[in-house]
């Protein structure tokens, strides 16, 4: 059996020339990250695969990689689960030290968007790997664009079945407009 690569790092084997990390984020990676962080809205039955490339640039850290794979995913109209793509690319530079806490709110230029930071002398690849797969997620993800969702009425499902409940009514604000054209 293949020895998995460890995703914490020692610094000190990330060189001028760099390392390559290949991935397989397996269902046992993703029960972990489910424990740690209960409530995501996914799941996946096959390994994420890719690989992340480390290079030491002075005092910092410059992360390059992708991911790829199938997840499970909850259509957001008709609930149903089905199988949706990831792919993941990312270029981060990890700065040495802490990032600092701020008493207002600072809007961040795009450079600053693919920094941050680590402290001591390992490379903890997990939190960063979690990021990203949460970075390239869908936000709303459908079954399929055409999903008719649910009925609003009966919770039939639309796609599977019509259902005879009357079409909904909406009270609409410009209702009194549009009688005033009437008239």
């Amino acid at each position: 059996m293949k020895k998995k690569p460890s995703l914490i790092v020692p610094v000190e084997q990330i060189t001028w020339e760099g390392l390559d990390i290949p991935l397989s984020l397996d269902v046992d990676w993703f029960a972990r990250w489910l424990h740690d962080q209960p409530g995501l809205e996914f799941s996946l039955e096959k390994p994420l695969t890719g690989t992340v490339h480390l290079e030491r640039h002075e005092g910092n850290i410059l992360v390059r990689g992708g991911l790829q794979g199938e997840l499970i995913f909850t259509c957001s109209r008709c609930l149903e689960t089905f199988a949706g793509p990831l792919t993941a690319s990312f270029d981060l530079l990890l700065k040495r030290g802490q990032a600092q806490a701020l008493d207002q709110e600072v809007e961040l230029s795009a450079g600053e968007l693919d920094e941050d930071f680590f402290s001591g002398d390992e490379l903890e690849l997990n939190v960063l790997l979690r990021e990203q797969i949460l970075l390239a997620l869908p936000l709303k993800t459908l079954c399929r664009e055409e999903c008719r969702g649910l009925c609003r009425q009966c919770g039939k499902n639309l796609n599977q079945e019509s259902c005879s409940c009357p079409a909904p009514s909406f009270d609409s604000s410009f209702a009194a407009l549009k009688k005033l054209r009437n008239d």
